[in-house]
């Protein structure tokens, strides 16, 4: 697989997190056909990554093979290389089973375990030393979208996770927009108008300085071309709908067919 340090050349990025789903032989199953698909059809212009649970990691890395184009990524990760922190794994132990991205800052992480942005930037960090890409995950709430402080909300959650890192570093850095209110199975697919705004704001900042910025919540075959073809958005980070294979699959073959592909 290819070293997280050279990577950026791919106009979008199509990646999808299984959350607590799948065992190792549906694990290693769609990551066999996976690596079948695009070895006959290389996504040109994209960059594919899908992110198992941290059981079947190594599992999924030796089914998509040592070539593969396909990026591997883990959920979570201490920031810490080591130490006295029982049920957690660090950076360091994901990269060596496997890992070339790390998920951080997932709104059920910071939810229900408890993330904050002080663990998101040190999670950054530790991804960073390591040579891997992070994930960083941002979103507000429904009420925080209703009071009109969605922008504000978003921002401060990148600015806190990413402080103090060089540009050289934050060229090394995916964010994925996922509005709270969007995601999950009872999230409410976001119109292309309500994230129009969103990634206006984050492309001031961010735009230029960072690998991509990527959209998820609530998305399908039905709304990926749309939500590509908004401006700024460079990805898509997607959820159920990329759990079976030919979801994930149509995803892929839209966003090579798409113009920012091409560009």
């Amino acid at each position: 697989m290819p070293d997280a340090r050279a990577l950026g050349a791919a106009q979008l990025w199509i990646g999808t997190s299984w959350k607590m789903n799948k065992g190792l032989a549906e694990s290693r199953g769609y990551a066999r056909e996976l690596a079948e698909y695009v070895a006959a059809k290389p996504p040109a212009g994209v960059q594919p990554f899908i992110i198992p649970s941290f059981t079947a990691l190594t599992t999924v890395r030796d089914a998509l093979g040592d070539d593969s184009p396909v990026l591997l990524g883990v959920q979570n990760a201490h920031w810490e290389d080591h130490g006295a922190w029982t049920g957690e794994v660090s950076v360091a132990q994901a990269k060596d089973a496997g890992a070339q991205i790390v998920e951080i800052g997932h709104s059920e992480r910071r939810e229900h375990f408890g993330e904050t942005v002080e663990t998101t930037r040190l999670k950054v960090a530790a991804a960073l030393h390591h040579g891997l890409v992070p994930l960083l995950c941002i979103g507000e709430s429904a009420e925080t979208k209703q009071a009109g402080e969605s922008s504000r909300f978003i921002l401060e959650q990148a600015a806190g996770a990413l402080e103090g890192l060089t540009d050289e570093h934050l060229a090394r850095v995916l964010i994925a927009y996922e509005p709270i209110w969007a995601i999950g199975e009872n999230g409410r697919p976001a119109t292309v108008e309500e994230l129009r705004q969103p990634f206006d704001d984050l492309a001031r900042e961010y735009g230029c300085r960072t690998m991509g910025l990527l959209y998820g919540g609530s998305v399908n075959t039905d709304n990926a071309e749309d939500l590509l073809g908004i401006d700024h958005v460079t990805g898509l980070f997607i959820g159920r709908a990329a759990w079976q294979l030919p979801g994930y699959v149509r995803i892929l073959e839209m966003a090579a067919a798409h113009p920012k592909a091409k560009a």
